[in-house]
């Protein structure tokens, strides 16, 4: 069976985000890592494309084909439907490699508050609830998400699968917009459909916050970041 046919280009991924309306520029956004820039990849505007979101996920699946995946994981929200759809992909590739498809998905939830480095990126824990850790004793794992800027969430899930008993293989990501690498995670493989360099600023170094520009409080973390600096203002 011919599986490269089931590789993205680079040029061929961002064109699915574009198409999706995915790709946003010149705004002032806050990105998960409450870090600040000018421009933002939604992933929210792909899910709700089923054949694009089918795409990516399958192209994913073929990074790793030779990886001998037993579970896929990913975060909530978005790591729901990709684990679910690169698991699906996985399952049929090895149901035509090995004669078996012996390949499961679960989600990782979040657990505890926020919290913040020392460089003021934010991150959050993760654990596995619905007897889904018990699903990972043992077993070689694949964790997906969607976009990576500082890399901080992924570790979070990387660690959780492996206080679960689970053995990471790899990770895989729609797009790398950090520049993020495996060692910065520590997995042996970081795959990304798509490397995308934009710039991100610490909060107290954006230069759009400097001029005044108003952040994007429909997409991303702008309202959170914007009643954080009421709440401060009027204590």
């Amino acid at each position: 069976m011919n599986f490269a046919k089931y590789r993205l280009s680079e040029e061929e991924v961002l064109d699915i985000l574009a198409k999706a309306g995915a790709v946003l520029a010149n705004d002032h956004f806050v990105y998960t890592s409450g870090k600040h820039g000018s421009a933002y990849v939604n992933k929210d505007a792909i899910y709700p494309d089923i054949d694009a979101t089918y795409k990516l996920c399958e192209a994913t699946a073929y990074e790793f084909l030779d990886q001998r995946v037993q579970v896929v994981v990913g975060p909530v929200v978005g790591g729901v439907i990709l684990q679910w759809a690169t698991a699906f992909h996985l399952r049929e590739f090895a149901e035509n490699v090995h004669s078996r498809g012996e390949v499961i998905g679960v989600y990782a939830e979040k657990v505890g508050e926020p919290f913040r480095y020392s460089d003021g990126t934010i991150a959050q824990h993760f654990t596995f609830y619905r007897g889904y850790g018990e699903r990972l004793k043992g077993k070689r794992v694949l964790v997906v998400d969607d976009i990576l800027t500082t890399g901080g969430s992924v570790q979070m899930v990387v660690k959780a699968v492996q206080e679960a008993g689970g053995e990471v293989i790899g990770v895989g990501v729609l797009v790398n917009r950090g520049g993020v690498t495996a060692e910065d995670i520590g997995v042996p493989k970081l795959f990304a459909l798509a490397n995308v360099s934009l710039d991100a600023w610490a909060e107290e170094d954006c230069p759009l916050c400097k001029n005044g520009v108003p952040v994007n409080t429909t997409i991303g973390k702008g309202r959170e970041f914007v009643a954080r600096q009421k709440a401060t203002v009027t204590a």
